[in-house]
Formats: C-alpha cells, sequence, structure tokens
C-alpha cells in the first residue's frame, strides 16, 4: 500500500518539474524574453546535484504534503 503512495509522490515531483520546464518554455516563447529560461536552468541545476545533496526543494514541500509516504531525498 505504501510503495503505491510513493509511486504517486515521484508522479508528482516529475509533474511539478515537467509543469516547471514547459512553463518557462512557454513564457520564453510567449514573451520573447530569454531571461524566463533561468526557470529551467535553475531546475535543471537543482535536478543535477539533489543526488549528491540529498536534498530537493519538490520532495521537501511534498514530504512535507504527503507525510503518509516514506521520505524522499530528505537529506539522508
Amino acid at each position: 500500500m505504501n510503495a503505491a503512495k510513493n509511486i504517486k509522490k515521484v508522479r508528482a515531483h516529475d509533474a511539478i518539474c515537467g509543469i516547471l520546464y514547459l512553463a518557462s518554455v512557454g513564457l520564453t516563447i510567449q514573451t520573447g524574453n530569454l531571461d524566463f529560461l533561468y526557470i529551467s536552468i535553475g531546475v535543471g541545476i537543482l535536478q543535477v546535484i539533489s543526488p549528491f545533496t540529498k536534498f530537493c526543494p519538490v520532495y521537501f514541500t511534498l514530504n512535507k504534503v504527503m507525510s503518509d509516504t516514506d521520505p524522499m531525498q530528505n537529506g539522508k
């Protein structure tokens, strides 16, 4: 049962990151302002360093919201 909830947490994480990427690219295309690409760069950097730091802001938030699941990327 807990494994199914953990899968939902992973999918929520992937959805949030995907939405941030799409929003960044969409805003860049819509406005022509390249500064919106910094959102994608920031998310990408956080995803690259999270295996080393064991910290992900999205998982940090999801761990608080979905407290009935196993903590992920919580610095341990």
